[in-house]
């Protein structure tokens, strides 16, 4: 199944863990000082929807305190001032689909396969990666992933499950792209 396909399929915990997944992995290295994980919260609200809305409103004031947002955590802090505070629903669709367009794009500024276009994210969240370079096409295969792993999860199941190995999945999503921001930045300093 292509990526769309599995957002159009997912339940409202897969939205929800999967959107939170992307975000965090548009995160930049924290500033000394700030809070490591500030959409820790959410993944709560992952588990439980009646947590949700206090989740967060948790998660928004700890990205509001970081220190020094840039581009990737302003666009961040724009999809949470967005996110519908009633986990269910067609919004919870949009909104997930909007931030995994938005990880896949931060992903596409950092890949070293020339400039970036919007036809190849929209390529690959079809199911056609051609073009696409090692960074967007390893996020569209993470998020695949994760939305797979979600849809997996028996029905009877307890809420939280699947949602450790989801966030390992994120996790190493975010040290890949750190890392090559970090390679990409030094690279600039070089020239």
């Amino acid at each position: 199944m292509s990526l769309l396909d599995l957002i159009a399929a997912a339940d409202e915990r897969g939205l929800a863990a999967g959107a939170a997944a992307c975000l965090e992995r548009c995160l930049p290295q924290p500033a000394p000082g700030d809070e490591p994980d500030p959409l820790r919260p959410l993944w709560a609200g992952c588990a439980d929807p009646g947590l949700w809305p206090g989740r967060l409103a948790e998660a928004r004031a700890a990205l509001d305190s970081l220190a020094d947002p840039g581009e990737p955590v302003g666009r961040v802090r724009e999809l949470l001032a967005r996110a519908p505070d009633d986990r269910a629903g067609q919004e919870l669709r949009a909104w997930a689909d909007a931030c995994s367009v938005l990880a896949l794009e931060v992903h596409l500024g950092h890949d070293a396969t020339g400039p970036a276009a919007a036809d190849r994210v929209a390529r690959c969240r079809a199911g056609d990666p051609s073009g696409a370079g090692p960074l967007l096409a390893g996020e569209v295969a993470r998020q695949v992933l994760i939305l797979e792993m979600l849809a997996g999860i028996d029905d009877d199941a307890p809420a939280g499950a699947g949602l450790r190995q989801v966030l390992d999945v994120s996790t190493e999503g975010q040290r890949v792209l750190r890392a090559a921001a970090a390679r990409r930045a030094r690279v600039r300093v070089r020239r």
